[in-house]
């Protein structure tokens, strides 16, 4: 059967939910480490900090797997390599949960960051293909729904279940819910196959069609200021009083950031630039206002809200508009996208790092601002390749008009 048989003019909510899922179990399986470092070091015999390298070698396997992985599986059928993913996520967590040994459990994590890197390279380009080209935005909407709930809510449940049941148990916890989604995926996700040789591009031709580097620019300039306040959020709201609070403004943030996805699937499809740098300008505006008032955690509940607001359809409307630009090249270049998105992350802690040891939190707003404003004019510049002018336009198809 064809893409184009099997293309939908309604919703597949099943399918793109498990998706959504599988984004679910990617964050949570990346961050649960953060939230159970005493416990971990502990039951492996090591500080801390050895154990806190349980989330660099997951990011370290997600940066070097996602492009090659993507590129070696660009001619299998799709649900095979979602599968395969899904599975590497449950074996990988039961070897978490049962070593003994820190170094097969750091050999371990590497392979689920792998999983993970292949994951985010397939799981927006499957959405697309599920829908006509006028909904391809709002499935991509629904598909990436797991990544704030994860955020605000599986997180944080995550490190309580493991305080609660032992850190063992909640990495048998995320392997069961593999096990559960396996069986979704089988019974609700289409398949489709590959690329056939004739239809591939080469990373080098996709990496220069046009907006493709624009869009990844702001991908890795957006991430970068989000990162640089996310990562040090906590040293960032004490000023305001909010030392003990940290998890209600995380909190507000999750929440505030899936009302962002729910307005994002409305606008995504006719109006994506105009969304685009309307969250850009929003987040600059919420830098100057941070900036100005970071002392009262009225201003800083409020602040967080609207930056959650602007966030949470940001990896939507990035994967979107390059899978747009890079047209039969879009898995190459969203696996171009994980490295990019990645690097920003690691490149916010370091660069917050900095700014906190040697010049303090109060400089944070105005150095994501600069930041910010940065990836404001590579989207603005990028009007005819990108994020285009009116309508959404994919493959042969404008959407909007």
């Amino acid at each position: 059967m064809t893409t184009d048989e099997t293309q939908r003019d309604t919703l597949p909510l099943g399918a793109l939910l498990a998706l959504a899922m599988t984004g679910f179990i990617c964050i949570v399986t990346e961050t649960l480490p953060a939230g159970l470092l005493p416990q971990i070091g502990s039951g492996l015999g090591i500080s801390p900090s050895l154990a806190g390298q349980m989330v660099t070698v997951y990011a370290l396997g997600s940066l070097l797997a996602a492009i090659p992985l993507t590129i070696a599986t660009q001619s299998w059928r799709r649900r095979t390599v979602l599968l395969l993913t899904i599975a590497g996520f449950l074996l990988f967590n039961s070897i978490t949960a049962w070593s003994s040994h820190y170094v097969l459990t750091l050999v371990a994590r590497f392979f689920a960051g792998v999983s993970a890197g292949l994951a985010w390279s397939l799981i927006a380009g499957y959405a697309r293909r599920m829908v006509v080209p006028q909904l391809q935005g709002r499935a991509l909407a629904v598909a990436m729904i797991g990544t704030p709930i994860a955020l605000s809510l599986g997180v944080p449940l995550g490190t309580w279940l493991g305080g609660f049941m032992g850190w063992r148990m909640a990495f048998a916890l995320m392997s069961v819910l593999t096990l559960v989604l396996i069986g979704w995926v089988l019974v609700k996700v289409p398949d489709y196959p590959g690329q056939s040789s004739t239809q591939r591009l080469a990373l080098h031709e996709v990496f220069f069609t046009p907006g493709v580097r624009p869009v990844l620019g702001v991908v890795f300039t957006w991430m970068l200021a989000h990162n640089i306040l996310y990562t040090y959020i906590a040293p960032f709201v004490a000023k305001a009083g909010l030392a003990n609070d940290v998890d209600l403004v995380l909190l507000a943030f999750g929440i505030a950031a899936l009302a962002g996805i729910w307005v994002t699937g409305r606008l995504v499809d006719r109006h994506l630039r105009t969304a685009v740098l309307f969250s850009l300008a929003s987040f600059a505006a919420v830098a100057v206002f941070l900036g100005l008032f970071m002392t009262s955690a009225t201003a800083i509940y409020l602040g967080v809200a609207i930056w959650g607001l602007t966030f949470g359809g940001a990896a939507t409307l990035l994967q979107t508009a390059l899978a747009d630009s890079a047209g039969r090249g879009a898995d190459v270049a969203l696996s171009m996208n994980v490295v990019v998105w990645n690097s920003a992350i690691a490149g916010g802690g370091l660069l917050g790092g900095f700014l906190l040891g040697h010049w303090g939190v109060g400089w944070f707003p105005w150095v994501l601002l600069a930041v910010v404003l940065i990836s404001l004019g590579i989207a603005s510049r990028a009007r005819v390749h990108g994020f285009t002018k009116g309508g959404r336009i994919s493959g042969e198809v404008v959407i909007g008009h």
